[in-house]
């Protein structure tokens, strides 16, 4: 009958050798529920495609200063898988057709972190609307928008998200600023 047991030496190294594959197992699953929205390992899920997020805008709590109004640009994940979203949104002002109006909005706030999204989860970005009455006539050419492209960071696609506005017109000067996506 053979002998089922390796010699000592042997057998003591291959349980040292399973031990530290099962220490560092552990040590990845440990570290994976605590994974935060800008944690490095948020950034190994890919990025989300524009075609996979509902882009909204939240008008819930704008509250405004100085001749701006502050809104929420909202980016929910519909996919069935989990994905990331990091930087500013392109964001411009657009008529019924989706045709753009003046220039983008300018890029406002501290510096992306990776923001992680589950299905079903979202994450706004800040927008800023500066009164378009705040300008003279000649410079801003105000019209009135029929909402805004957005484009979510990282994609060549953008989005219609309906809301009317005062816009200017005139290229090079914008009545927008958007900020990064945040986690809430």
């Amino acid at each position: 009958m053979p002998h089922l047991l390796a010699p000592r030496s042997k057998w003591t190294a291959r349980v040292a050798t399973l031990g530290a594959a099962i220490c560092s197992l552990v040590a990845l699953a440990v570290e994976a529920p605590g994974v935060g929205a800008s944690g490095a390992s948020a950034s190994a899920a890919p990025p989300c495609r524009t075609s996979g997020l509902d882009i909204w805008f939240n008008n819930e709590g704008g509250g405004g200063t100085a001749g701006s109004v502050f809104y929420k640009i909202e980016f929910t994940n519909l996919s069935n898988r989990t994905c990331s979203l990091r930087g500013f949104p392109a964001a411009w002002a657009a008529n019924l057709g989706g045709k753009r109006i003046g220039s983008n909005a300018s890029h406002e706030g501290g510096p992306p972190k990776t923001v992680k999204l589950a299905t079903g989860a979202s994450a706004p970005a800040q927008l800023r609307i500066v009164d378009a009455g705040n300008f003279s006539p000649s410079d801003c050419h105000p019209v009135t928008a029929a909402g805004l492209r957005v484009r979510p960071p990282g994609q060549s696609a953008s989005r219609f998200v309906p809301f009317p506005f005062e816009a200017c017109a005139k290229p090079g000067h914008g009545n927008l600023g958007v900020g990064p996506v945040v986690r809430e």
